[in-house]
């Protein structure tokens, strides 16, 4: 108590004695005190002097000044009096009146005109203004001249302390790693102080930890941050609060203090191994299950989080190492144990596996904490299941002859039941792949036999798929595919290849080649094709033609002689014989055709018939088409002339009954007025078949160009056209050429 006592008095003097200390030469200027007012001689005295004096002795200003204080904060009952002004003109006779502007003139500093005392009448902080520039002059009482000129000067407000340190950026937040050695910077803090920095230890801060020892501390001046303890575990702690305390004068007692948190957090690093969460794990699958399928999840669990947690599984031992694999979930940090090939419960009920969890990033920092791996078993049980019928071969071929005979064994397929109860199996045919129902298979033993003929030439093969069925649970099927190949026998004779026509020149020489010919045989020989070609018996002596097989299988005709005439015989048929070498040989009789042709001296055919032969020399065939064409086009320009000419007698007015009254006249120059009323009569109009009779009253001259038809072309004077008919103008010359045509 007496310790705590004494820091409080002594916080209570120290402001007095400061105060007491700056006070009186801010009130009591002395007539020597040279920071305030500065006396000198008056202008008068300065008169009065002799001219030698004046010229010895500098004149001096009526105002000397220096810097004013003032103490922020004051806040007593009177004002406070700052400074007092006085000029050595004054001689006390209460003439000179005293004048203050500037900033805070009159309402922040106020002056006694008579006495020059300055007060402060308002509580004022250094923070917000520092300084005071203000204006003195002293002028005559009586008329307000000035005595002397203008000078300024200026207050300064003394700082207290008065502000505490603030932390303008906080709460702060900061992260160091996990296992950080002793001493490890964190991060610093930085607080401020609005007091006067250059004026005693107002705004001298001093930083210190006030919570979150032992875990770290802090330098008193720079504020920096370090860890205190080492090897701090986030699996242990993962966060701390620490509360900083900033004071300023200097961190002794009756200084103003501010505070802030840091939050700091230890970043993870990879300082554990991961650890399966047990040593055995069961699994069972059943044997038919799909290849690829998840059997079962393993997992090694690892206190640290994101990358540093990850680990790899694999599979490094066990006798299940070839039918099974496992592979990584990054999301759920797991294993997943996946079938790699079929299961046969028959064959094998269970399978061992040692699986393994390994880190993947590996701090070397923390390698001699051991191995950043676990390792684990895996039993895996083998169900049975109802499987399916299963063929001998994944595929079947078989052969047959196209000429093999009706219901004979082609092949055969076999089945079985791979289950322990080994159900019969039951064979079938997908009647989808046979549709023309080619084939038969027994039901019992598999044997496929052949339903109707084969032919090679129309198919070679055939592909057919068998059903097998457990006769004990028909929902337990297989299916094979069998492909069944139709071997060739010679049942096909050769002949030729195409339709063949040869064309012989009339100035042919001996033992020019007319054609070559190639044969063709629908069979498939192993050996490929040879054919023999011959001429019948009765035609081997041919005067006209012989034959001659070439070494490619085909047949070139030769002409014996020349002399060849298209008038005494145009057409000659050369019959060949054309055998196979299949087992029995085949043979067939192919007819060629021969034309005896008109050609050029170069050998080039251009006529072959009788007819072509009488026509004059030079007149072709494209000479022929375009004499044809323009007899047509002639024809054509004939039959459309006749119809224009048809289409134009043919007569315009329709003779009935029609009231033609209403027929208008449309023209450009006026009519007569009611006389042209009585140039027709109105009745001869509206009988059409009358019109050639009647004249007009006043002898106009008509020429009509066709008897009985008014719609026809007429010359009338401009101004003799009757109201009642309709006329289309044409101007030539002097007169209208009109047509008049009777409209409804």
């Amino acid at each position: 108590m007496p310790e705590r006592l004494a820091e409080m008095l002594l916080d209570l003097w120290t402001p007095l004695i400061i105060l007491w200390i700056t006070l009186p030469p801010c009130i009591y200027m002395a007539p020597m005190n040279q920071s305030q007012v500065l006396m000198s001689g008056s202008p008068l005295e300065i008169n009065s002097l002799g001219e030698e004096q004046r010229i010895l002795n500098r004149s001096k200003r009526g105002w000397v000044w220096n810097q004013m204080f003032v103490l922020e904060e004051f806040s007593g009952p009177e004002p406070i009096l700052v400074g007092r002004l006085h000029t050595d003109l004054d001689p006390g006779s209460k003439k000179i009146k005293y004048i203050l502007s500037g900033d805070g003139a009159g309402t922040i500093f106020q002056i006694n005109d008579v006495t020059g005392d300055i007060h402060a009448i308002k509580r004022l902080d250094r923070e917000e203004k520092a300084e005071y520039t203000l204006t003195a002059q002293a002028v005559d009482w009586e008329t307000s001249k000035p005595l002397e000129p203008p000078s300024e000067f200026i207050i300064k407000v003394q700082d207290i302390n008065d502000n505490a340190p603030e932390f303008l950026n906080g709460p702060y937040h900061a992260t160091v790693p996990e296992m950080s050695i002793l001493g490890t910077s964190v991060t610093n803090v930085t607080a401020t102080d609005a007091d006067d920095p250059v004026y005693g230890n107002s705004a001298k801060l001093v930083y210190s930890i006030l919570e979150g020892q032992p875990y770290f501390s802090i330098e008193p001046e720079t504020a920096i941050i370090k860890t205190a303890l080492p090897n701090m575990d986030r699996e242990a702690k993962e966060e701390y609060l620490v509360v900083i305390q900033a004071k300023d004068m200097g961190g002794h007692s009756g200084g103003l203090s501010g505070t802030t948190t840091l939050t700091v957090t230890l970043t993870d690093v990879n300082d554990n191994p991961p650890k399966f969460a047990q040593s055995l794990y069961h699994f069972s699958v059943p044997e038919d299950v799909v290849l690829g399928t998840a059997i079962g999840r393993v997992k090694a669990n690892d206190q640290d989080i994101g990358e540093n947690a990850q680990s790899s599984y694999d599979i490094i031992d066990g006798d299940g190492t070839a039918l099974f694999e496992i592979t990584s979930d990054a999301q759920a940090q797991d294993g997943i144990i996946r079938l790699r090939k079929p299961l046969d419960f028959e064959t094998k009920k269970s399978y061992t596996l040692k699986v393994e969890a390994a880190n993947v990033h590996i701090d070397p920092r923390f390698s001699g904490r051991g191995p950043f791996k676990d390792t684990a078993t895996v039993k895996i049980v083998v169900e049975d299941a109802d499987e399916p019928p299963v063929f001998s071969s994944p595929t079947y071929l078989l052969e047959v002859h196209e000429n093999a005979a009706l219901n004979s064994v082609i092949g055969q397929v076999t089945a079985r039941d791979p289950d322990i109860t080994s159900s019969p199996i039951r064979f079938s045919i997908d009647r989808h792949t046979d549709l023309e129902r080619q084939f038969n298979i027994n039901a019992d033993d598999g044997k496929i036999t052949l339903a109707t003929p084969l032919d090679r030439e129309l198919s070679v093969w055939h592909n057919i798929t068998i059903i097998a069925t457990e006769i004990r649970n028909h929902s337990q099927i297989s299916r094979v595919p069998v492909a069944i190949k139709v071997l060739d026998v010679n049942d096909n004779a050769p002949e030729f290849a195409s339709e063949y026509e040869a064309f012989l020149c009339e100035n042919g020489k001996p033992g020019q080649v007319i054609q070559t010919v190639s044969a063709m045989d629908k069979d498939d020989p192993k050996n490929g094709h040879y054919f023999l070609y011959s001429l019948l018996p009765e035609m081997v002596n041919n005067p006209n033609f012989t034959i001659k097989k070439n070494e490619d299988n085909s047949l070139s005709i030769l002409a014996k002689h020349n002399g060849f005439n298209r008038q005494k015989q145009e057409v000659y048929l050369l019959p060949i014989i054309i055998s196979d070498s299949g087992n029995p040989p085949l043979s067939s009789t192919s007819t060629l055709t021969i034309r005896v042709c008109g050609c050029s001296n170069d050998g080039v055919v251009q006529s072959c018939n009788v007819e072509a032969y009488v026509l004059p020399i030079g007149l072709s065939m494209g000479a022929l088409i375009a004499i044809l064409a323009c007899i047509i086009l002639l024809l054509v320009i004939v039959v459309l002339f006749v119809t224009l000419r048809r289409h134009k007698n043919e007569p315009l007015i329709i003779k009935d009954d029609e009231d033609v009254r209403e027929n208008i006249i449309r023209y450009d120059d006026e009519g007569g007025g009611e006389e042209d009323t009585e140039a027709f009569d109105i009745a001869t109009l509206q009988n059409p078949d009358g019109i050639n009779g009647f004249l007009p009253r006043w002898g106009l001259p008509i020429q009509w160009w066709e008897e009985r038809n008014p719609i026809e072309t007429c010359l009338f004077s401009r101004s003799r056209i009757p109201h009642s008919l309709r006329f289309i103008f044409f101007h030539k010359d002097t007169k209208i050429n009109c047509i008049t045509q009777w409209t409804t």
